[in-house]
């Protein structure tokens, strides 16, 4: 895991009240949002993110489909704020 993508989840994990999991074994690509998701982010979690992200890193999702796509997985999240900054 790259240092931002580990600087994201604690973000992600402060933002929602997560307890952080155990780096070495969190997959960056697996569900971020959802039933799969191994940290049981819901839509509220992702509008919450999405603020934060906002806020944090000057970011914006412009719409639903977007911050969908983007919020996938931790990976989508990492390419598009190290992007879009």
């Amino acid at each position: 895991m790259e240092s931002f993508e580990q600087e994201l989840l604690e973000l992600i994990c402060t933002t929602c009240n997560l307890e952080m999991p155990e780096i070495q074994y969190f997959n960056t690509h697996a569900p971020l949002i959802g039933p799969e998701s191994v940290l049981g982010i819901d839509s509220i979690d992702a509008l919450e993110i999405a603020v934060t992200v906002q806020q944090t890193y000057g970011v914006r999702m412009d719409n639903e489909n977007s911050s969908r796509d983007v919020l996938q997985s931790l990976a989508t999240l990492s390419s598009y704020i190290q992007k879009n900054i």
